[in-house]
């Protein structure tokens, strides 16, 4: 009787399970990954010696795509200078100047002290080749029209020039002279005089223009020695302060970059008036040798009337 009712007790657990599977499988879904328990009916009792092991939760299963993490803001709003560094000084020149190194001061003032000596040469031979141009345009024209060199000399006066220079030295060369010297070799004579005295004039006007030159080639190479020195430092000083904050940064290379442009300030004028110079230098020389000519043909004339003279007494 005891297995009869045990056999008659599993077949109602059965039955009701089954029962409640129907019913669970007719309603509609909860959700995905919900879990559904089948309960036996609170009637039912379990039978003796059966024993169910309990059913253990699903794993739970990581999403394939975690939501990202909220990022951190690397860029704030406001970048503070790092400890022990203020704000931006004034980049004008002169605190610039003031802020640079000792060996960066000399070559900008260098540099200054150049475009001066540069400016006071321009002014000066501007002023002494202007005068010289004119003295001696004058002074060809008023020996235009005269036949020796007496009167080439009384026209002048006491004019001192260099035209007035070669009608000394030809009147010179004419009392140093014998008068039987023929006249070929008394123009020779007076003919390097007179290449003497335009190699002087010639030296005399081209003075200074070698400082003028030596400034235009070398002052950009000067700026170009404090910028890399300028630079150096900056590097230097961004080492020791172990940041690249545009507080260290840009001072030193703006005094660097200054420096070359000082540099060349001082270079292209130099350049410019060099070029200017020479092309008024030839101008003046060519005016030099125009008064040499006329030096010389009014020298031929006196020697020819001496000539003249000696033969003509000759005849009688």
């Amino acid at each position: 009787m005891t297995s009869l009712s045990q056999l008659v007790g599993v077949a109602a657990v059965a039955l009701s399970i089954v029962v409640s599977g129907a019913s669970t499988w007719a309603q509609p879904a909860t959700g995905a990954g919900q879990q559904v328990t089948i309960m036996p009916p609170a009637s039912a009792q379990q039978p003796r010696g059966i024993v169910v092991p309990p059913r253990s939760a699903p794993p739970s299963v990581a999403p394939s795509n975690p939501a990202p993490a909220a990022a951190t803001d690397t860029h704030p709003a406001t970048a503070r200078p790092a400890d022990g560094i203020g704000p931006l000084q004034e980049l004008s020149p002169w605190s610039m100047f003031q802020s640079a190194d000792i060996l960066v001061k000399a070559v900008m003032l260098g540099l200054v002290f150049a475009s001066l000596v540069t400016w006071t040469l321009f002014l000066a031979k501007t002023f002494l080749l202007t005068r010289a141009r004119k003295g001696t345009s004058a002074a060809l024209a008023r020996i235009a029209n005269i036949r020796s060199l007496g009167e080439a000399q009384l026209a002048l006066g006491s004019t001192v020039n260099v035209l007035s220079e070669l009608l000394a030295a030809a009147v010179q060369e004419i009392q140093l002279s014998d008068a039987s010297a023929e006249d070929a070799g008394v123009k020779e004579r007076a003919a390097s005089r007179f290449s003497e005295i335009v190699r002087m004039e010639a030296r005399a006007v081209r003075s200074g223009m070698a400082i003028i030159a030596t400034i235009g080639a070398t002052a950009p190479f000067v700026g170009l020695f404090g910028t890399v020195w300028g630079i150096m430092n900056s590097f230097i000083g961004i080492s020791k302060a172990q940041t690249t904050n545009l507080a260290v940064v840009a001072p030193g290379i703006a005094e660097a970059l200054l420096a070359t442009a000082i540099g060349l300030a001082t270079a292209i004028p130099a350049v410019i008036i060099y070029n200017h110079f020479s092309r008024a230098t030839k101008s003046y020389l060519d005016l030099v040798g125009r008064g040499s000519g006329a030096v010389g043909r009014l020298l031929s004339r006196d020697l020819d009337r001496f000539r003249g003279r000696i033969v003509s007494r000759a005849a009688e």
